[in-house]
């Protein structure tokens, strides 16, 4: 089936719950953040998807922002003994940093389709 074929979805509510960015119903990962081979629903072929380092740099930004203002509200608020950080922000940062990966990454992936972005090529 063509791409005029389908209705338009919002690429980002089926990225971030990781749906396939045409249908909207098949799976776009197999695993944690690897993309699968196609869609199990309509065949959509995922090899145009390449996210790069996209969703791996927009969580450092955010997850950074929020534990690392954490941390100092904590330091100037209390002054904890060190051990205190690495209890509340060892797991917090590894929730943050993991819980935002596959959905940031999802979005990326449904948006490249949606604008039907491609890796440039020279004219020739």
């Amino acid at each position: 089936m063509a791409y005029d074929q389908y209705p338009p979805i919002s690429p980002y509510s089926t990225g971030m719950a990781g749906r396939c960015p045409r249908c909207g119903e098949g799976k776009m990962f197999k695993g944690f953040i690897t993309i699968a081979d196609k869609c199990d629903h309509c065949g959509l072929d995922y090899r145009f998807a390449d996210a790069g380092d996209g969703p791996a740099i927009f969580v450092m930004l955010i997850a950074g922002f929020i534990i690392v203002g954490a941390a100092l509200w904590l330091e100037v608020s209390y002054e904890p003994p060190m051990w205190v950080y690495f209890v509340i922000f060892l797991p917090l940062t590894l929730i943050v940093c993991l819980g935002m990966l596959r959905p940031l990454k999802g979005v990326l992936v449904a948006l490249q389709y949606a604008n039907k972005a491609e890796q440039g090529r020279l004219e020739g």
